[in-house]
């Protein structure tokens, strides 16, 4: 029955989510806004993470302001767009704060991006940059291909509030990030954000962290 089971966790297919690692530079110290996922959650109850969630249909529907650069293993151009859309909408939902710009997201979006097309405007994609990709292990009963978008903290606006998805929700430094009870994942695209900041990572693509049996493999 063991083996049954795990041969049935090994079928799980990754659903694809986005996330936003949102960065304040203007201290000493980069500042990067977490919050931690409550205790009841399936996925990593109590862990701190970096607003985002999974693509839903409505954002492959919905229109930015802005064009997403090129984003080389993020997957086609309307997969790449739709996941930084998702990464931007979330970042509303759970935070308060947006990445805009004036704009028609259209009609087509769902009730997400209702908020958007009732104020006028539109994600701001042209803001952001691919920092790092990352696959849940083939073990896991809930799996995720998740895409990681950095942008600086002065290019959103709005007043930071939770929506209670995200328990203390703040800006922390990295180095106090790295402290804090987070996933390895996690851990992993903090210090690229530490490299890059420090000018010490110059990747010639973005990263892929992955794991192969059972053990955390980096590529890129």
């Amino acid at each position: 029955m063991a083996d049954m089971d795990l041969a049935l966790t090994k079928l799980v297919r990754p659903r694809d989510a986005s996330s936003l690692v949102i960065v304040d530079a203007t201290g000493a110290e980069p500042r990067i806004l977490m919050g931690r996922r409550h205790a009841k959650m399936k996925f990593i109850p109590d862990a701190f993470v970096f607003p985002g969630g999974k693509l839903d249909a409505g954002d492959m529907l919905a229109r930015p302001a802005t064009t997403l650069e090129s984003i080389e293993h993020f997957g086609t151009e309307a997969k790449a767009q739709g996941l930084a859309m998702a990464a931007v909408r979330e970042t509303f939902e759970e935070t308060g704060l947006l990445l805009t710009r004036k704009g028609d997201v259209g009609g087509d979006g769902g009730t997400g991006w209702e908020p958007f097309r009732t104020s006028g405007i539109a994600p701001d994609l042209g803001a952001l940059k691919g920092l790092a990709r990352a696959i849940t292990p083939r073990q896991s009963p809930i799996r995720f291909h998740a895409r990681f978008f950095m942008t600086s903290a002065e290019k959103l606006t709005g007043t930071l509030k939770g929506s209670g998805e995200l328990e203390e929700l703040d800006w922390y430094p990295l180095s106090a990030a790295l402290r804090l009870p987070v996933i390895d994942v996690t851990e992993f695209v903090l210090r690229e954000v530490g490299g890059i900041f420090s000018g010490g990572i110059r990747r010639a693509q973005v990263p892929l962290y992955s794991y192969r049996n059972n053990k955390p493999l980096v590529r890129g």
